[in-house]
């Protein structure tokens, strides 16, 4: 499953400068990631200050 970022998001864009496919991208109010792109490594969501990024998964909304 491709990692979402959740609404913890404060736009810092540290996660986009981590990610190893450039699958993150900045959105209206949050940055977001492309599920397709996504290789599930979980770097956005080591590097994120404020656990934003997460698996997105029915667990998760």
């Amino acid at each position: 499953m491709a990692y979402k970022i959740t609404d913890k998001c404060i736009s810092c864009g540290t996660c986009a400068g981590a990610c190893p496919v450039s699958c993150i991208s900045k959105g209206d109010d949050k940055f977001k990631i492309d599920p397709e792109v996504c290789i599930e490594c979980g770097t956005c969501a080591g590097v994120c200050p404020v656990e934003a990024p997460v698996k997105d998964d029915e667990n998760n909304d």
